[in-house]
């Protein structure tokens, strides 16, 4: 049996931390359950997390012998040592070391993007004007964006040849970035697309869309607007029809709930199963092999 890691999450729409552990582990097909944390206000993370102590944010990473890591950074290392050929950091010695060092500057830094933007997968937003910290913060990104793809990959569109830790340090930036119509360069602006239409990314999203409240106090007082990445499929919930599937394409369990798209219909072993399949059918390699089968 392959060792399985236990990844304890926040909010799939709100937890720009949570959504970099998932990275690292479904982004490069490293084998893991979740327990997903309540961000209702109902008890405080560290209140829920007290059987993993001395955990107290999220993410948090159990390993099969139950070593604790809660800190992304050293999530990011851990899993590298211990699984070199995933390529969670780049091969190349240059390209490593610059990854490293970005993904630390991330981990450390840009506090006034974090606190004035926060991360919310549900809403888009325009007419945003950025403070004078903000934009300072954006400059750095663009500084340290532009020097790893000039001295590692001029080709991109990831930072530091192909996708990395890094860039999955970087993917709820680049949220931000598309969320609130931030004002980067043509080059920053490819990056940011790079990530709002990577599949990983997208089924993420897809689970924030469908899963838990809706939490206003991730919301802020600006015009909204369309989300600004890829348009997803048509796609919606039905209650009758006749699926072309037997078993969920996710757990192999029986079919309970049904979805139409492009006039056809399949089945689900739960809601949350359809409804996210349902928030964007081509993110997801299991739906689209069973869709797409001859």
């Amino acid at each position: 049996m392959p060792m399985t890691y236990t990844l304890i999450l926040g909010d799939f729409a709100y937890s720009s931390w949570s959504l970099r552990g998932w990275l690292l582990l479904n982004r490069f097909g490293l084998p893991y359950k979740t327990r997903l944390l309540d961000f209702n206000d109902t008890a405080s993370v560290a209140e829920q997390l007290r059987d993993v102590a001395p955990a107290r944010t999220v993410p948090t990473l159990v390993t099969p012998e139950g070593a604790i890591i809660s800190e992304s950074l050293a999530m990011a290392e851990e899993l590298a040592s211990r699984h070199p050929e995933a390529g969670l950091w780049p091969g190349d010695p240059l390209a490593r070391a610059t990854a490293r060092t970005l993904a630390a500057e991330m981990h450390a830094g840009f506090t006034t993007l974090r606190g004035d933007c926060p991360m919310n997968m549900r809403l888009a937003y325009t007419g945003v004007t950025p403070s004078d910290a903000l934009l300072a913060d954006l400059a750095r990104l663009e500084v340290i964006w532009d020097h790893a793809r000039k001295t590692t990959a001029p080709e991109g569109p990831w930072l530091c040849g192909g996708y990395s830790a890094a860039d999955a340090f970087f993917a709820p930036v680049a949220a931000r970035i598309a969320g609130y119509g931030l004002p980067v360069s043509a080059t920053a602006r490819t990056y940011v697309a790079a990530h709002l239409a990577d599949p990983a990314f997208r089924r993420w999203r897809a689970m924030g869309l469908v899963h838990g409240a809706t939490l206003e106090r991730y919301a802020r007082d600006y015009a909204t607007t369309d989300w600004p990445g890829p348009i997803p499929r048509p796609a919606k919930a039905v209650s009758t029809g006749t699926p072309e599937n037997e078993a969920c394409p996710y757990s192999g369990d029986p079919v309970t709930h049904l979805m139409e798209t492009d006039g056809r219909i399949f089945g689900f072993c739960n809601a949350f199963c359809r409804d996210k399949t349902v928030a964007d059918p081509d993110a997801w390699p299991a739906f689209t092999a069973l869709r797409d089968a001859d």
